[in-house]
């Protein structure tokens, strides 16, 4: 079966996908002739600027870096990227870990120039003074991104790519997914066995589902607040959580990672299960989730947001790594972003390829931001001892 004809399968109604191709210009007329002008003639390696972007998660996201980079560099040839990959759950805090040290130490300068990082990274480093703030002045291309999103994080940051938690179910057992969120929970309760979430505190997919389960029955703007009083509110939540535990997979089992479920559901041993959208979209493309497989959003909807890139502000290669960020804002670098991990981009749609606003209409807004800081550690504690232990 031809990608464009899964695809088509894919959303139930919510989301239809062909196959993702075209490029749009890159952003601003002067910094395309100009990038234009330098990839036609040579710099001397004296000119050279080599900056350095650490990021971590799935090999995904590796090799995205590995081809924006190689296309940023060939129109941009005073610039070389240097790449620093640190798997998933092994560099994220070391680096940050770095960072701070640095700061309070009193160094100049870091050798850590570009960061991609989450919001909890945001805000603990906008308390130690690391992050650069930005504005269109040193990246124009920031115009294209939602103000939105850059007030959230006082200019710190720039959310470049984007993706949400979604329902994936097997369409050959499932007609009719859940639309609501109490339409789900009656749906587990219905078909014991046959519903799975992970571990939350060992993947996001896990995660959204315990989060919606217990912000639920908070007012909306709990949503993103750290403020520990909201803890004395989370008990309809676990109490549900734990109820639901009996009908869950093998009366109780949660596997571990975003993929321990994802493998449940290609194995045929569940029928339904919360997934990012970019891994499931991934892996049915592969054929390694099959396509029977179909991604629907509940109401209200499961959490999901950006990636985020952060400048420090002891590098001293700002420039050069203002202009790989004005690359990566552009409608072409943000529709590389699309085709090699679909995500979702970080600028606004209606910058994008008419094609793909089509394509994705019907959830880019799909899902809720979730932030609460140190309170999410308390909610896998609170999780661990009541409903994987209780």
């Amino acid at each position: 079966m031809s990608v464009k004809k899964r695809f088509s399968m894919m959303l139930a109604g919510v989301l239809s996908l062909g196959l993702l191709a075209g490029c749009g210009s890159s952003g601003g007329a002067d910094s395309s002739a100009a990038a234009g002008g330098k990839a036609e003639s040579a710099v001397p390696e004296s000119a050279v600027t080599e900056i350095s972007l650490y990021t971590s998660g799935s090999l995904n996201v590796k090799e995205l870096w590995e081809t924006l980079i190689s296309d940023f560099e060939a129109k941009n040839k005073d610039v070389k990227v240097k790449l620093v990959y640190l798997p998933s759950g092994t560099g994220g805090a070391t680096t940050m870990d770095r960072l701070v040290a640095a700061k309070q130490s009193g160094q100049s300068e870091s050798d850590i120039d570009l960061y991609e990082g989450s919001l909890d990274d945001i805000t603990r480093g906008g308390k130690e003074g690391l992050w650069e703030t930005l504005d269109t002045t040193k990246v124009p291309n920031l115009a294209n991104v939602d103000e939105a999103y850059l007030k959230q994080v006082n200019d710190q940051a720039v959310p470049y790519r984007a993706s949400s938690v979604v329902l994936a179910y097997n369409s050959a057992n499932v007609s009719e997914p859940p639309k609501t969120a109490e339409a789900l929970y009656e749906w587990i309760r219905q078909h014991p066995g046959k519903f799975a979430y992970n571990d939350p505190s060992t993947g996001g997919a896990g995660s959204s589902f315990v989060n919606t389960a217990i912000y639920n029955f908070l007012p909306p703007e709990a949503m993103n607040s750290s403020d520990p009083a909201n803890m004395e509110k989370w008990d309809q939540g676990f109490a549900l959580l734990k109820e639901l535990g009996a009908s869950m997979y093998e009366k109780g089992v949660y596997p571990k990672k975003n993929q321990g479920t994802l493998d449940l559901l290609a194995s045929g041993e569940v029928d339904m299960i919360p997934a990012w959208s970019d891994m499931a979209l991934e892996q049915l493309n592969k054929g390694t989730l099959p396509d029977t497989v179909k991604l629907a959003q509940i109401e209200p909807a499961f959490t999901g947001g950006p990636s985020y890139l952060m400048v420090p502000a002891l590098s001293t290669k700002k420039e050069a790594v203002q202009k790989l960020l004005d690359y990566v804002l552009s409608p072409e670098a943000q529709t590389t972003v699309i085709n090699k991990i679909y995500g979702y981009p970080g600028i606004k749609w209606d910058l994008m390829p008419a094609e793909l606003q089509k394509q994705f209409e019907s959830v880019s807004g799909g899902y809720r931001s979730f932030n609460s800081g140190d309170l999410q550690q308390e909610i896998y504690k609170r999780w661990q001892s009541e409903v994987a232990g209780g």
